[in-house]
């Protein structure tokens, strides 16, 4: 099992930008493709970005493409995504999940492992 604790949500104004972090702890050979997910007020949670264990191959969803960078460092087994800017439409909890399988994935079922989520408001 694995442990991911997400941080740097907070409030910003449109335009601006936020750094997220999650920390992985536990078994983290299971962290092969880590990914970010949000959810918003009301609504499903979606997929925002997805990156392999050699931080070579990204995956992005269509609506954060351009303005949101994953990236990772392995040696301190953590995960940033990298928001800039941010729009109203932003404003969700974010999370952090991983999973062990050698692809990027972008469906939730395909991640074993969640962390609770960072809140991330953007104001108009």
């Amino acid at each position: 099992q694995v442990q991911l604790v997400e941080s740097g949500g907070g409030l910003v104004q449109t335009g601006g930008s936020l750094r997220l972090s999650c920390a992985a702890s536990g078994r983290t050979s299971s962290t092969y493709t880590m990914g970010w997910f949000r959810q918003a007020p009301g609504k499903e949670r979606e997929f925002v970005a997805a990156i392999n264990w050699f931080g070579d191959k990204t995956s992005y969803a269509d609506s954060v493409k351009g303005r949101f960078t994953i990236s990772r460092d392995n040696a301190k087994n953590t995960v940033f995504l990298q928001m800039n800017s941010l729009k109203p439409e932003d404003t969700a909890v974010y999370y952090c999940a991983a999973t062990s399988r050698y692809f990027i994935a972008t469906l939730l079922a395909n991640y074993d492992s969640w962390g609770q989520g960072t809140q991330v408001t953007v104001s108009s």
